[in-house]
Formats: C-alpha cells, sequence, structure tokens
C-alpha cells in the first residue's frame, strides 16, 4: 500500500485546493439607457434605470 513519505505541508496543501477556487470576473451586461456596463438584474449605478424605468430618483 503506498504511503507518503513525509507529512504535507499546510502550504504545500493549500497551494494545491486553491486551484479549484479561482476567483472569476463578474460578467457585466450594456445598460440599454446610458449604455454604460452594469452588472446584470441590477440597477445601473449611472442613471438608476433598470427594466426600462427610473427606480431610484437620483435627486439628492
Amino acid at each position: 500500500m503506498a504511503v507518503p513519505k513525509r507529512k504535507t505541508s499546510k502550504a504545500r496543501r493549500d497551494k494545491r485546493r486553491s486551484q479549484n477556487m479561482k476567483m472569476t470576473a463578474p460578467g457585466l451586461s450594456i445598460c440599454p439607457q446610458c449604455h454604460e456596463p452594469k452588472l446584470p438584474h441590477r440597477v445601473c449605478p449611472n442613471c438608476n434605470y433598470y427594466n426600462g424605468k427610473e427606480v431610484v430618483s437620483s435627486e439628492a
């Protein structure tokens, strides 16, 4: 039966495991109102529109 000759260090173990947990860039979509990139299914931070309607008033 195969047995490890030495104990695997925490650093080596974690380096090996980190390959499965790589971060991916978020998929961006283009806002149809102002044509700026935004996260899908969220209100556009530039023009405050969602689904063709102004959701948050831009008055401060």
